[in-house]
Protein backbone atom coordinates (compact mmCIF):
# COMPACT_ATOMS: atom_id res chain seq x y z
CA UNK A 1 0.00 0.00 0.00
CA UNK A 2 1.31 3.63 -1.01
CA UNK A 3 4.26 1.94 -2.79
CA UNK A 4 6.03 4.41 -4.58
CA UNK A 5 8.10 3.28 -8.24
CA UNK A 6 11.39 2.08 -8.17
CA UNK A 7 13.66 5.42 -9.11
CA UNK A 8 10.69 7.45 -8.37
CA UNK A 9 11.47 9.36 -4.99
CA UNK A 10 15.25 9.41 -6.88
CA UNK A 11 13.55 11.19 -9.64
CA UNK A 12 11.71 13.83 -7.50
CA UNK A 13 14.72 14.92 -6.03
CA UNK A 14 16.54 15.72 -8.80
CA UNK A 15 14.11 17.77 -10.32
CA UNK A 16 13.05 20.03 -6.94
CA UNK A 17 17.10 20.27 -6.74
CA UNK A 18 17.44 21.51 -10.06
CA UNK A 19 15.03 24.48 -9.73
CA UNK A 20 14.65 26.68 -7.03
CA UNK A 21 11.41 27.64 -4.97
CA UNK A 22 9.11 30.84 -6.69
CA UNK A 23 7.10 33.08 -4.67
CA UNK A 24 3.55 32.17 -4.63
CA UNK A 25 0.11 33.63 -3.75
CA UNK A 26 -0.31 33.89 0.37
CA UNK A 27 3.54 33.67 0.89
CA UNK A 28 4.51 36.29 3.96
CA UNK A 29 8.44 37.48 2.76
CA UNK A 30 10.67 39.50 5.12
CA UNK A 31 12.84 42.03 3.70
CA UNK A 32 15.73 44.10 4.54
CA UNK A 33 16.76 46.80 2.31
CA UNK A 34 20.49 48.71 2.56
CA UNK A 35 22.27 51.05 0.65
CA UNK A 36 26.29 50.95 -0.71
CA UNK A 37 25.74 47.43 -2.01
CA UNK A 38 25.24 46.66 1.50
CA UNK A 39 27.86 48.37 3.05
CA UNK A 40 25.76 48.29 6.90
CA UNK A 41 26.00 44.38 6.83
CA UNK A 42 29.82 44.64 6.88
CA UNK A 43 30.24 47.87 8.76
CA UNK A 44 27.80 48.36 11.47
CA UNK A 45 29.34 51.25 12.40
CA UNK A 46 28.31 53.13 8.72
CA UNK A 47 26.50 56.67 8.76
CA UNK A 48 23.94 57.85 6.21
CA UNK A 49 25.29 60.82 4.21
CA UNK A 50 22.36 63.02 6.49
CA UNK A 51 24.61 62.44 9.41
CA UNK A 52 21.54 59.88 10.59
CA UNK A 53 22.80 56.32 12.18
CA UNK A 54 21.94 53.70 9.72
CA UNK A 55 22.08 50.77 12.45
CA UNK A 56 18.25 50.02 13.24
CA UNK A 57 16.71 49.28 16.52
CA UNK A 58 15.96 45.47 17.23
CA UNK A 59 12.45 45.34 16.78
CA UNK A 60 10.25 42.82 14.98
CA UNK A 61 10.53 42.85 11.21
CA UNK A 62 7.60 43.75 9.44
CA UNK A 63 6.25 41.05 7.16
CA UNK A 64 4.99 41.56 3.50
CA UNK A 65 1.89 39.83 2.09
CA UNK A 66 1.74 38.02 -1.41
CA UNK A 67 -2.13 38.72 -1.91
CA UNK A 68 -4.19 37.10 -4.76
CA UNK A 69 -3.01 38.87 -7.42
CA UNK A 70 0.75 37.72 -6.83
CA UNK A 71 1.40 41.50 -5.83
CA UNK A 72 2.89 42.95 -2.40
CA UNK A 73 3.03 46.01 -1.07
CA UNK A 74 6.48 47.52 0.40
CA UNK A 75 6.87 50.89 1.92
CA UNK A 76 8.21 53.66 -0.52
CA UNK A 77 7.96 51.80 -3.99
CA UNK A 78 3.85 50.24 -3.68
CA UNK A 79 3.10 47.50 -5.02
CA UNK A 80 5.22 44.98 -7.00
CA UNK A 81 4.07 41.51 -8.86
CA UNK A 82 6.48 39.22 -7.17
CA UNK A 83 4.29 35.78 -7.94
CA UNK A 84 6.64 33.40 -10.08
CA UNK A 85 9.69 34.97 -9.31
CA UNK A 86 12.77 33.02 -7.31
CA UNK A 87 13.76 35.03 -3.82
CA UNK A 88 17.31 36.04 -5.93
CA UNK A 89 15.26 37.45 -8.90
CA UNK A 90 13.18 39.07 -6.57
CA UNK A 91 15.32 40.83 -4.85
CA UNK A 92 16.65 42.38 -7.93
CA UNK A 93 13.57 43.52 -8.56
CA UNK A 94 13.55 45.28 -5.74
CA UNK A 95 16.83 46.63 -5.61
CA UNK A 96 15.89 47.95 -9.17
CA UNK A 97 12.73 49.65 -7.51
CA UNK A 98 14.28 51.22 -4.38
CA UNK A 99 17.48 52.39 -6.67
CA UNK A 100 15.00 55.48 -7.00
CA UNK A 101 15.42 56.60 -3.45
CA UNK A 102 18.94 54.71 -2.14
CA UNK A 103 22.61 54.72 -3.63
CA UNK A 104 23.39 50.95 -4.86
CA UNK A 105 20.49 49.64 -3.28
CA UNK A 106 20.91 46.19 -1.43
CA UNK A 107 17.88 44.20 -1.04
CA UNK A 108 17.80 40.77 1.12
CA UNK A 109 14.69 39.26 0.64
CA UNK A 110 13.23 35.96 2.58
CA UNK A 111 10.05 33.63 3.06
CA UNK A 112 8.68 32.81 6.85
CA UNK A 113 5.28 30.67 6.50
CA UNK A 114 6.86 27.31 4.80
CA UNK A 115 6.85 24.75 7.46
CA UNK A 116 6.34 21.23 7.36
CA UNK A 117 4.30 18.91 10.07
CA UNK A 118 5.73 16.12 11.55
CA UNK A 119 3.00 13.70 13.07
CA UNK A 120 3.25 10.02 14.63
CA UNK A 121 5.98 8.97 16.43
CA UNK A 122 8.06 12.06 17.19
CA UNK A 123 4.88 13.68 18.82
CA UNK A 124 2.24 16.58 16.86
CA UNK A 125 5.43 19.17 15.73
CA UNK A 126 5.79 22.11 13.16
CA UNK A 127 8.97 22.40 11.56
CA UNK A 128 9.84 25.87 10.25
CA UNK A 129 11.47 25.58 6.87
CA UNK A 130 14.37 27.84 6.68
CA UNK A 131 15.46 27.43 3.60
CA UNK A 132 15.18 25.53 0.14
CA UNK A 133 17.10 22.83 0.40
CA UNK A 134 15.94 20.71 3.87
CA UNK A 135 15.65 16.98 3.58
CA UNK A 136 13.51 14.59 5.19
CA UNK A 137 16.30 13.46 7.62
CA UNK A 138 16.92 16.73 8.32
CA UNK A 139 13.14 17.37 9.04
CA UNK A 140 13.25 13.88 11.62
CA UNK A 141 16.07 15.40 13.34
CA UNK A 142 14.92 19.05 13.91
CA UNK A 143 11.63 16.70 15.39
CA UNK A 144 14.44 15.73 18.12
CA UNK A 145 14.92 12.35 15.66
CA UNK A 146 13.31 8.98 15.99
CA UNK A 147 13.00 7.13 19.08
CA UNK A 148 13.17 3.22 19.90
CA UNK A 149 9.19 3.74 19.62
CA UNK A 150 9.38 5.01 16.03
CA UNK A 151 9.04 2.65 12.15
CA UNK A 152 12.30 4.21 10.45
CA UNK A 153 11.54 1.83 7.62
CA UNK A 154 7.97 3.40 6.89
CA UNK A 155 8.05 7.08 7.24
CA UNK A 156 5.09 8.66 4.99
CA UNK A 157 5.83 12.14 3.25
CA UNK A 158 2.08 13.38 2.50
CA UNK A 159 2.09 16.00 -0.49
CA UNK A 160 -1.18 17.14 -1.70
CA UNK A 161 -2.79 14.14 -3.31
CA UNK A 162 0.50 11.97 -3.70
CA UNK A 163 2.08 9.38 -0.48
CA UNK A 164 6.26 8.38 -0.41
CA UNK A 165 7.28 5.79 1.70
CA UNK A 166 10.58 6.28 2.92
CA UNK A 167 12.85 3.70 4.29
CA UNK A 168 15.37 5.08 6.21
CA UNK A 169 16.40 1.61 8.63
CA UNK A 170 19.73 0.83 6.43
CA UNK A 171 22.27 3.05 5.02
CA UNK A 172 20.95 1.83 1.20
CA UNK A 173 17.29 3.13 2.28
CA UNK A 174 18.96 6.32 2.91
CA UNK A 175 20.45 6.98 0.12
CA UNK A 176 17.60 6.30 -2.00
CA UNK A 177 14.74 8.16 -0.07
CA UNK A 178 16.39 11.10 2.16
CA UNK A 179 13.33 13.34 -0.10
CA UNK A 180 13.60 16.68 -0.25
CA UNK A 181 11.01 18.37 1.23
CA UNK A 182 8.65 21.26 0.55
CA UNK A 183 6.22 23.29 2.61
CA UNK A 184 3.06 22.26 3.23
CA UNK A 185 4.25 18.10 3.53
CA UNK A 186 2.98 16.37 6.15
CA UNK A 187 5.99 13.67 7.83
CA UNK A 188 4.15 10.67 9.47
CA UNK A 189 6.41 8.15 11.32
CA UNK A 190 4.01 5.36 12.06
CA UNK A 191 4.85 4.22 15.94
CA UNK A 192 5.98 0.23 16.97
CA UNK A 193 2.42 -0.71 18.41
CA UNK A 194 2.97 -2.34 22.18
CA UNK A 195 -0.62 -3.99 22.71
CA UNK A 196 0.56 -4.82 26.33
CA UNK A 197 1.85 -1.89 27.36
CA UNK A 198 -1.35 0.37 25.40
CA UNK A 199 -3.87 -1.66 27.01
CA UNK A 200 -2.53 -1.49 30.56
CA UNK A 201 -2.64 2.74 29.70
CA UNK A 202 -6.29 2.05 28.37
CA UNK A 203 -7.56 0.24 30.82
CA UNK A 204 -5.76 1.72 33.61
CA UNK A 205 -8.73 3.64 34.85
CA UNK A 206 -11.07 1.03 34.97
CA UNK A 207 -8.20 -1.28 36.51
CA UNK A 208 -7.95 1.78 39.88
CA UNK A 209 -11.71 1.95 40.11
CA UNK A 210 -12.16 -1.72 40.46
CA UNK A 211 -9.19 -2.14 42.42
CA UNK A 212 -10.72 0.94 44.71
CA UNK A 213 -14.00 -0.95 45.03
CA UNK A 214 -12.15 -4.38 46.10
CA UNK A 215 -10.47 -2.78 48.97
CA UNK A 216 -13.54 -0.74 50.17
CA UNK A 217 -15.58 -3.81 50.14
CA UNK A 218 -12.67 -5.89 51.67
CA UNK A 219 -12.53 -3.17 54.32
CA UNK A 220 -16.46 -3.45 55.16
CA UNK A 221 -16.12 -7.05 55.33
CA UNK A 222 -13.70 -7.07 58.06
CA UNK A 223 -15.83 -4.59 59.92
Amino acid sequence: MFQVPEGYALKQQIDAAEKNYTIQRYDYLEADVFSNKGEKIIDSEFKSASGQGAQRAETTKPTYFVDASGVSKFPMIGEVKLEGLTIRQAEDVLQQAYAKFYTDAYVLLKYINKRVIVLGAPGGQVIPLTNENIHLVEVLALAKGLSNDAKSQNIRVLRGDQVFVADLSTFDGYLKNNLLIQSGDIVYVEPIRKPLTEGVRDYAPILSIVTTLTTLIVVLLRE
